[in-house]
C-alpha cells in the first residue's frame, strides 16, 4: 500500500535525480502544517549554502506565530534569495520536493524571484 507520503518522496527523488544532471545549486522547500522551510544546497549536494524559514526566531516575531499561510511563504523566499546572493548563488535549480506547486510552496518561489535569484 502506497501512502501519500511515499507518493511526495517518490516524485522527489524523480526531480532530485534530473536536477542532480543539471551541476546547479538548488533551492529546497519543504512544507510541514505550521511552517515552511527552504535551503539552498550546494551543486554536490555536499553542503547547504543558505537556509531560512519561518521557524526562524526573527520571523517568528514578524508572523506573529502564523507561519503555515502563503505571506509568510512569501518572506521566507524573499529572505532565501537574499542569504543565497550574499552566498554568492544567482542561479538554482527549483526542487519542490515532491509538493505541488501552488500555495505557499509557488508563492515561496514567486518571491525568490522577485528577489533575484534566478530558476
Amino acid at each position: 500500500m502506497v501512502n501519500k507520503k511515499d507518493q511526495r518522496q517518490r516524485r522527489a527523488r524523480q526531480t532530485r535525480s534530473r536536477i542532480a544532471t543539471q551541476r546547479v545549486a538548488r533551492l529546497t522547500v519543504f512544507r510541514s502544517n505550521l511552517h515552511i522551510y527552504a535551503s539552498v544546497v550546494s551543486d554536490d549536494g555536499a553542503k547547504v549554502l543558505a537556509s531560512a524559514s519561518t521557524a526562524e526566531k526573527d520571523l517568528r516575531e514578524q508572523l506573529g506565530g502564523k507561519g503555515g499561510n502563503a505571506a509568510a511563504a512569501a518572506l521566507v523566499g524573499k529572505r532565501i534569495a537574499e542569504k543565497a546572493k550574499a552566498a554568492g548563488v544567482e542561479k538554482v535549480a527549483f526542487d519542490r520536493s515532491g509538493f505541488a506547486y501552488h500555495g505557499r510552496v509557488k508563492a515561496l518561489a514567486e518571491a525568490a524571484r522577485e528577489a533575484g535569484l534566478q530558476f
